[in-house]
């Protein structure tokens, strides 16, 4: 029988412990693979959902994740309805004025896609190709830049898949799109056999994962498990499971 003391203990025991387990809720859009979407379950998946699941474990919190529409999903944090947000969004001065971001997680630059035995070499070997971009798209502003926004020489798309399909089948030479969705689709389409080519031209960016402005504690908390992720090396290995082998240097927090 316990005594009246070792039960007690007990009982402190597991009142730290339940203490401990903060569960956070955690808002994504989920319709940007690779980095979120609804597998057949209606669960979410992608790298996003893996490298927040990674610094939970090692924080040691839990938490709850809500497919969250894009539109509106700021202010899910403002609201408390959501304590956290990961959704491939990009770090910029704007958004900074309604949250704070944690450190960059990756790096959200334009990549120039091509045939493997394609020449191209950077933005301005485009230049007596038709290009694909997606409508609207930073990779639609870039190669405007270097065509001329009215050039017929540019081939808009609805989404990326399409574009890249296009490129397979000949009906465009180069095509520019987001580096992580364009490096996921190579990886799932190796029989395509196409490759990246980068330009100094396209402004680095990074994914941040967002908190509401203030939170400074739980901000904390995410930049120091991204900490423990990429110097144990999981980060790599979430990585590579969704992109390849090249992990990228990330900016030091």
């Amino acid at each position: 029988m316990f005594t009246r003391s070792a039960l007690l203990g007990l009982v402190l025991a597991l009142s730290a412990t339940a203490a401990q387990a903060v569960t956070y809720v955690v808002g994504s859009g989920g319709t940007y693979r690779p980095f979120e979407f609804e597998n057949a379950q209606k669960q979410l998946e992608g790298f996003d959902i893996d490298i927040i699941k990674a610094v939970a474990k090692a924080e040691n919190f839990d938490i709850k994740l809500v497919n969250t529409p894009w539109e509106g999903i700021f202010a899910t944090l403002n609201s408390g309805d959501r304590d956290i947000i990961i959704s491939g969004i990009t770090i910029t001065d704007k958004r900074k004025q309604m949250v704070d971001f944690s450190a960059p997680y990756f790096p959200a630059e334009q990549a120039i896609v091509v045939p493997e035995t394609a020449s191209v070499s950077s933005l301005a070997s485009l230049k007596n190709l038709n290009v694909g971009v997606v409508n609207s798209s930073t990779g639609d502003i870039v190669v405007s830049d270097v065509l001329g926004k009215n050039s017929t020489a540019i081939k808009r798309f609805d989404n990326t898949p399409l574009m890249l399909q296009e490129l397979y089948e000949d009906g465009i030479g180069a095509a520019v799109g987001d580096v992580g969705v364009v490096k996921y689709y190579i990886k799932t389409h190796p029989e395509k056999q196409f490759k990246l080519v980068s330009d100094n031209k396209f402004e680095r960016q990074y994914f941040g994962i967002a908190v509401a402005k203030g939170n400074n504690e739980l901000r904390s908390k995410i930049n120091a498990g991204l900490q423990k992720i990429i110097a144990d090396g999981t980060y790599a290995k979430i990585y590579a499971t969704w992109f390849d082998s090249n992990v990228p240097a990330l900016p030091a927090q």
